[in-house]
């Protein structure tokens, strides 16, 4: 038996007085002869949060989420309710409810079958908020400010975050299937505002992951996003105002990948596909992106913050090509998309927590290196952006058309970079950017372990990379006058 499936029977089971028998009876009635397929999905996390502000711990919360999501599938039709008690009457009251809620037929009979062996691991069990003493995160936070303020004299507020999750989910499915996974999560965030006469001017950095607080420490890795948060703000005090028009983009690797997320990766999740609203629907195997482009969503990397060793439908996760060599393969499945849909569930069943239902979603998305050097792909341009850095954007599922806001970018005259420039957007659409897309740098990056993404009313943590790209022909969007 596995480490993470002693401890979640540890706190699911034995001190709730559940076992193989009572679990067969919430099944039992979970389950009937139409069933598709059903599942109990038990959570129990915990989560501590720091934060600095003027110099001084201003905030410090712990929190504990427990429950169990209960929920029952027949055809198109879901029924699913949650109760935060974890006993077998309330486990059987919500298994009641769901089965209403779907209207399903008559009663099935559900033996517990063998434990199910367990996926490889992409992470450790340790709880990540015990790996550092309370002194040690507020003397880390206090070593974040003076850093940035010691970089630059222009650095008037520093804001600082220390988070930690550790998350203990045991699936048990209409199989009477049992699978368990312990998740470890840390983030750091650095937020720091400059002035320089009279003109302010912000930025943020950070990362994280699946592992110990104490990874912050190595290398002085914290320090380092104190480092690049002032970095970026003072390059935002020289930055003059964008030009605007059709012209030729540069995007950097690692964090731009989360444009290739939104504009992209939504539109190749198996729900938007099944209904026919994503403008990927029914092209598996045409060519949808220049040659030489092949995106994948791969959930096994080791301790990233995108990775699960099982998704939340208990299915391991894999590195699931999308495109390749610009070709659209795949979309990324969930076990109900995937029935409907007469294929397999790519292990992207996700889910915010125990209250919200499975939907088809992203773990770590990036698209692979190709031929060219970065330099190669700057010296090629003859005026042009090279978009740096992301603050935010929009995406139209359906049309797959974009705006995303630069938080960092230069522009490039007669292949060199030159002047920073601020207030640029893109405005495209995801389909034809890919299209669009004439060389792919050697460069492959992912992001530092910030990324969060929203769905339906629920976040998850994901993950985005992608090597230097030249995208020809792309509207920016800029207040340049003249």
């Amino acid at each position: 038996m596995t480490q993470a499936m002693d401890l979640a029977r540890a706190v699911f089971l034995e001190p709730h007085g559940l076992d193989g028998d009572k679990l067969e009876q919430v099944l039992s009635r979970l389950v009937a002869s139409d069933t598709t397929l059903a599942d109990l999905y038990f959570q129990s996390a915990r989560y501590e949060a720091w934060g600095l502000e003027e110099g001084i711990v201003k905030s410090g919360s712990y929190s504990i989420e427990q429950g169990v999501g209960v929920r029952t599938v027949c055809g198109e039709k879901t029924g699913f309710a949650y109760t935060d008690e974890i006993s077998l009457p309330a486990l059987m009251d919500s298994a009641t409810a769901a089965r209403a809620i779907s209207r399903a037929g008559q009663s099935g009979s559900i033996r517990m079958a063998a434990q199910v062996p367990a996926a490889s691991a992409r992470y450790g069990i340790d709880d990540p908020l015990k790996s550092l003493s309370e002194q040690d995160k507020i003397e880390l936070l206090h070593r974040i400010d003076a850093r940035a303020r010691a970089i630059s004299p222009h650095v008037q507020q520093v804001m600082a975050n220390l988070m930690a999750a550790h998350e203990i989910i045991l699936v048990v499915d209409e199989q009477g299937h049992l699978r368990a996974d312990v998740r470890p999560m840390v983030r750091t965030n650095v937020s720091v505002i400059v002035e320089r006469n009279g003109q302010t001017e912000s930025a943020m950095a950070g990362g994280g992951g699946r592992f110990d607080l104490d990874w912050f420490l190595n290398g002085d890795k914290a320090l380092q996003f104190a480092d690049e948060a002032v970095r970026k703000a003072l390059i935002n005090l020289d930055a003059q105002a964008a030009p605007a028009g059709s012209m030729t983009v540069v995007l950097g690797s690692g964090w731009p990948g989360v444009l290739l997320h939104e504009a992209i990766g939504h539109g190749l999740e198996g729900d938007f596909n099944r209904k026919g609203t994503s403008a990927f629907s029914g092209r598996i195997g045409e060519q949808v992106a220049t040659k030489g482009i092949t995106v994948v969503d791969d959930g096994t990397l080791e301790q990233r913050r995108g990775s699960l060793t099982m998704d939340d439908e208990g299915t391991p996760t894999n590195c699931t090509t999308l495109i390749e060599d610009g070709v659209l393969r795949g979309y990324m499945m969930d076990r109900q998309n995937a029935a409907l849909m007469n294929t397999h569930s790519t292990g992207n069943g996700r889910r915010q927590s125990y209250a919200h239902l499975t939907m088809p979603r992203m773990t770590n998305t990036y698209m692979l290196a190709g031929p060219h050097d970065p330099q190669e792909i700057i010296a090629s341009v003859d005026k042009g952006i090279y978009a740096v850095n992301f603050s935010g954007g929009q995406v139209d599922i359906t049309s797959g058309k974009f705006v995303f806001s630069t938080s960092e970018a230069y522009l490039i005259e007669n292949g060199k970079v030159t002047r920073p420039l601020k207030n640029a957007t893109l405005i495209g659409n995801g389909p034809d950017v890919l299209t669009r897309v004439s060389m792919v740098g050697n460069d492959l990056a992912l992001d530092d372990g910030i990324g969060v993404c929203g769905k339906d009313g629920q976040s998850v943590p994901v993950g985005v990379g992608q090597p230097t790209l030249r995208v020809d022909g792309l509207t920016v969007g800029g207040t340049a006058t003249g």
